[in-house]
């Protein structure tokens, strides 16, 4: 079955716009553990609008707590150290040893992660592969961050990462548009399989992630060989309704189905 990892930065955020430590990211991770998912996925940017530094050493702690529940922290690997207390992607990544981490192509201006990255670029792939040899090393399996785009895909492969998460904005997007049984759906479901498939055939494992739901996410990983999704706001959105844990089994519920 896919994994479910939840991304907690939504829980960070709402605890950041009011200050002190409610909701508490470190008791409503226990909760989403204890609910039944296999793992924990943080986003710590650099301008410390939610996760931050201290909350990723904290998660640590408790992941230890879970024995076989991964710890997974995306980020862009290029980001320095900042005087607001981010101390530097490279920093985390070597203190934390998380078990997986998922290198993304952001930067502060973007909402959210918008796009995979673009391995054309001769330094991008150069900064990228000192980087997915150092992290392995350290103990992480290595994902890439990738839009469904085969000549990219095959880069991933060539610059050593272990898995690449495909980025699932705009097939959600159609979904909520069009309907998930409208044709352009269907056409952007099978341009996700082909690129798993071709993927998986490299030797890649395959994530996925950005906007799944539970409308759209049982669709999705029926395509079959999707190892792990990260799924944090639509999760902490419908939590406000149903609760936390419930939330969770729910969503793994679509996953077995």
């Amino acid at each position: 079955m896919t994994a479910l990892s939840v991304n907690v930065n939504k829980i960070a955020w709402l605890r950041n716009a009011r200050g002190g430590d409610r909701p508490s990211v470190v008791d409503c991770t226990r909760t989403i553990l204890d609910a039944g998912a296999a793992g924990i996925t943080v986003h710590p940017r650099p301008d410390a609008r939610h996760i931050r530094a201290d909350d990723v050493y904290a998660l640590k702690e408790v992941l230890a707590e879970y024995p076989g529940r991964e710890f997974n922290i995306e980020g862009n690997p290029t980001a320095p150290a900042r005087d607001d207390g981010y101390p530097g992607f490279d920093h985390l990544i070597e203190t934390v040893r998380p078990d997986q981490c998922t290198l993304v192509p952001d930067d502060d201006a973007q909402l959210t992660s918008d796009h995979g990255w673009n391995l054309a670029h001769p330094r991008t792939v150069a900064q990228l592969e000192e980087r997915v040899g150092r992290y392995q090393s350290w103990g992480a399996r290595v994902s890439l961050f990738m839009d469904p785009a085969p000549v990219h895909i095959a880069a991933a492969k060539r610059l050593g990462a272990d898995r690449i998460e495909l980025y699932t904005g705009p097939y959600a997007d159609i979904v909520t548009q069009r309907g998930i049984d409208h044709p352009e759906a269907n056409n952007s479901w099978q341009r996700y399989r082909d690129a798993a498939r071709y993927a998986k055939e490299r030797g890649l494992g395959v994530n996925a992630g950005h906007d799944l739901d539970l409308v759209n996410l049982a669709r999705f990983v029926s395509m079959g060989g999707i190892a792990e999704v990260s799924i944090g706001h639509a999760l902490v959105a419908d939590a406000l309704e149903a609760g936390l844990a419930p939330t969770v089994k729910l969503y793994l519920e679509e996953l077995e189905s």
